[in-house]
């Protein structure tokens, strides 16, 4: 195998993904943009025990969805799990997940790149929609469903909950430091639009910020951990539902519990305008919740709205 190849893994849920796993192998039409693909389905690997790989019949014996994460795509090594899933996307069943222990091209928004070592649950998958104009929400719904699935191991393992927030539009940090981003980029086709979500949460690599099992050591004796089988598992089945609700009753009916787990509600933003001279003018604003296109909603003392932008890692004030 030559050196830029990557090795991709192949594994459905139930006996149908199964087979449609075989037939992606020997149809070898899925590829990326920067290297070729040595393609196996699980049956076929040699196992390896490695902690830290990814285990995936341990992810795949507690999972539960009806459709999303049930045919899994892993790598060791990739350049990236968004490339892959979104230039292969109608090779691909609707939530067809990709994951990876590393990645060496790792996307973030605006052409940043993530910093992806071992420890980083890195994951991307497919979906659908049919409503462009609420395709901007879904990023907050996987946002979401990344906390909630925190929350819901720990519970279940009796452990202190960590909790994250969502720093909008697409990171999550915990105590104040960045621990985990979402990418989510679409195309149209068919009058239909194709989603592809990545994901980046740090779980147990203490670089480049911190990760859940750090701050979970401190907080317990630091017997138990997470692992990255168990919240990919919970992510698509929180996912499931919330996707579910999104889709057939809109976003606000998740406002609530995402502006409870958001870190912007009452927040002071300094946003700069030009005054009736053309001169720039500085005022504060306070974020009261999301406008119905996506973007931040914030008013001045004198009750005036302003819809905020994100530009790099600002707010921009827009009309």
């Amino acid at each position: 195998m030559e050196d830029s190849a990557f090795l991709i893994v192949l594994r459905g849920k139930s006996r149908s993904e199964e087979e449609y796993a075989s037939s992606l192998k020997h149809k070898k039409s899925l590829r990326l943009p920067d290297g070729e693909l040595q393609i196996l389905l699980q049956s076929e690997l040699q196992q390896n025990d490695a902690t830290k790989t990814f285990q995936i019949d341990s992810y795949m014996d507690i999972l539960s969805t009806h459709q999303f994460g049930r045919l899994l795509i892993w790598s060791p090594r990739i350049s990236s799990t968004h490339d892959l899933v979104s230039l292969n996307f109608c090779e691909l069943p609707l939530g067809t997940a990709c994951i990876a222990d590393v990645q060496v091209k790792g996307r973030g928004r605006a052409k940043n790149v993530w910093q992806s070592p071992v420890g980083c649950l890195l994951f991307s998958f497919t979906l659908q929609m049919d409503n462009g104009r609420i395709v901007p929400h879904v990023q907050y719904v996987v946002s979401l469903a990344v906390t909630e699935a925190i929350k819901v191991i720990c519970k279940e393992k009796g452990l202190p909950d960590l909790d994250v927030k969502i720093k909008w539009p697409n990171d999550l940090y915990l105590n104040g430091l960045k621990v985990g981003g979402i990418l989510c980029t679409s195309t149209y086709r068919s009058k239909k639009f194709n989603v592809s979500a990545g994901i980046g949460l740090n779980v147990d690599n203490h670089e480049p910020t911190t990760c859940l099992n750090a701050v979970l050591q401190k907080l317990t004796s630091g017997a138990q951990c997470l692992r990255r089988e168990h919240i990919l598992a919970a992510f698509f089945e929180r996912f499931e539902v919330l996707f579910d609700v999104f889709i057939n009753q809109g976003f606000q009916a998740l406002e609530e519990v995402y502006y409870a787990t958001w870190l912007h509600s009452g927040q002071k933003v300094v946003i700069e305008e030009k005054n009736e001279c053309g001169l720039p003018q500085k005022s504060v604003v306070t974020v009261q919740g999301l406008t119905p296109s996506g973007y931040l909603l914030a008013v001045d003392d004198e009750d005036k709205r302003y819809e905020l932008h994100p530009d790099g890692n600002r707010f921009d004030s827009g009309i």
